[in-house]
């Protein structure tokens, strides 16, 4: 009964909340160039050791980008898919939907990554959570992460010791479930954003690892990379409770979107959440 009350009273708060199609964009994602990858370009990549699968990820090299000019870099995850919310909000969970990285830098001064979530054996990207029901195997994506983001860095010249994690919906959770998975992969990460869910206030999604004890153990590697934990509305409230009873130490920052949607294109529009995540930014790289 408290669940459902809770859940209506979220709901009915995101339906008080604007569009984001109330707000016209100033920013649009650029589309995928068959081309090779260049300043402005955003394409379809394969990493040489999965050139005999259906893996791929996504480049894109900011207007401004040089060789041998170091940059900082954004790495992303996408929301799970098939998905479409009452108020239209769809996510298709491949890595061409995602959007977070380009809203957050305006195209210009950072390396967009979006990584692919990979099935059980290493061969395809999944729309849905990590490898493959019932056993959800995240080590082939956690491998994936390890090996393309420094190769990506060494390649075109992203400052590896300036990597930022994000992630919508699912990559929200991805951020600490895959991003903290072990100690090695942590050490990627100068900070994360989480938009949209977070890794542990949810127990019952069906994959392992989802509990609580397990996701604790993943939070504690987070320490001292700080995170900008956003989510639409005026959410995120069940988010900072879940932490503050971790006793965990961390640095948190919480910002509402100010829309009701799920959806990562609120960050394609100009608003005071987007200003102030740009604003976080910039102060941590420095």
């Amino acid at each position: 009964m408290r669940l459902a009350l809770a859940f209506l009273l979220a709901t009915c708060g995101l339906w008080a909340a604007p569009d984001i199609r109330s707000v016209k964009p100033d920013l649009v994602v650029p589309p995928l160039s068959d081309d090779a990858p260049t300043a402005g370009r955003r394409i379809k990549q394969v990493h040489p050791d999965w050139a005999e699968t259906q893996v791929y990820h996504l480049l894109y090299l900011p207007h401004n980008w040089k060789p041998e000019v170091k940059l900082p870099v954004i790495v992303e995850f996408a929301g799970n898919g098939p998905y479409r919310s009452p108020f239209g909000d769809v996510s298709t969970g491949h890595p061409e939907g995602s959007k977070m990285g380009y809203g957050i830098s305006g195209g210009q001064g950072f390396l967009w990554i979006c990584l692919p979530y990979l099935n059980n054996a290493g061969t395809a990207n999944v729309t849905r959570w990590w490898g493959n029901a019932p056993k959800y195997d995240a080590e082939p994506t956690v491998a994936y992460t390890k090996k393309v983001v420094p190769w990506i860095c060494k390649k075109y010249d992203g400052d590896s010791q300036r990597v930022i994690l994000c992630g919508f919906s699912r990559g929200a959770i991805a951020c600490n479930f895959i991003g903290l998975h072990d100690d090695d992969i942590s050490k990627l990460w100068w900070a994360m954003i989480p938009y949209s869910h977070y890794d542990g206030v949810i127990e019952r999604w069906g994959y392992p690892g989802a509990d609580r004890k397990s996701a604790l153990a993943r939070l504690k590697r987070l320490v001292p990379r700080p995170q900008f934990i956003c989510h639409e509305g005026s959410g995120g409230e069940a988010t900072r409770r879940y932490l503050e009873g971790t006793s965990v130490k961390g640095r948190f920052t919480f910002q509402p979107t100010g829309f009701r949607n799920h959806n990562d294109a609120w960050l394609l529009r100009p608003s005071a959440g987007r200003t102030g995540l740009r604003d976080w930014l910039r102060q941590v790289l420095e």
